[in-house]
């Protein structure tokens, strides 16, 4: 099944849900192409591998690769909706480490911005 990806925006933060397979050739660089599009225009990224089914060695090399370079641009990559098989996969490869895995992406995308939700204080209104 080649990858599929969309985007969205959600709290400050862009989510690209991926559904299919991330593994050597058009879709380890198609995933490549679309995140760093993204990561000049936002550099907090939520990666939604819910629908992501299978990924190789060179797929979880892109997803390394495009978390240095968000963090270069001052943001980071982080992880939702991770399955069991991708998340031991992560586990074996010590990149559980690396990421911060959460249930969903907008769990994820929250943490971005820890002021997401809370009030302003009335001396600012």
């Amino acid at each position: 099944m080649p990858l599929e990806l969309s985007t969205r925006g959600v709290a400050g933060s862009t989510v690209i849900a991926c559904k299919g397979r991330i593994v050597l050739g058009e879709e380890s660089a198609k995933l490549r192409q679309v995140v760093k599009e993204e990561v000049a225009e936002c550099s907090q990224i939520v990666l939604d591998l819910g629908g992501v089914d299978h990924i190789d060695s060179t797929g979880l090399g892109t997803i390394v690769g495009l978390h240095a370079s968000a963090r270069a641009a001052g943001g980071g990559i982080k992880l939702a909706n991770v399955n069991r098989h991708l998340y031991d996969v992560l586990g074996m490869t010590r990149l559980l480490t690396m990421f911060e895995l959460f249930n969903s992406a907008e769990d994820a995308a929250a943490t971005f911005n820890t002021l997401a939700g809370r009030t302003t204080p009335r001396e600012y209104l």
